[in-house]
């Protein structure tokens, strides 16, 4: 089962795709520029359509989803950590 889909393997987020992934969770995702998977666990409750790190991202870095850079992290972001607004802004204001 695929619980989140990730453009390409340059991205740092993927988004979830099926509802109900809980912290703990063991996930695989799909890149698929690649078609390869990839698996992690979920630090966090994630809800579907929302965006879930895939590397490690530091405070200040660019976040990228689907090759496109959606803003700045505003806090460190671990693998399988919820990204979202609460830790990622965008660069427009």
């Amino acid at each position: 089962m695929i619980h989140f889909v990730v453009h390409d393997e340059h991205d740092s987020v993927g988004v979830v795709v099926v509802e109900g992934v809980k912290a703990g969770d063991e996930l695989t995702g799909w890149v698929m520029d690649q078609d390869k998977t990839l698996k992690f666990k979920a630090a966090n409750d994630i809800p579907i359509g929302h965006k879930l790190a895939i590397k490690p991202i530091k405070k200040g870095d660019t976040v990228i989803k689907y090759g496109v850079d959606i803003g700045r992290a505003v806090a460190d972001i671990g693998v399988g950590e919820h990204a979202h607004v609460h830790n990622i802004k965008t660069k427009r204001w």
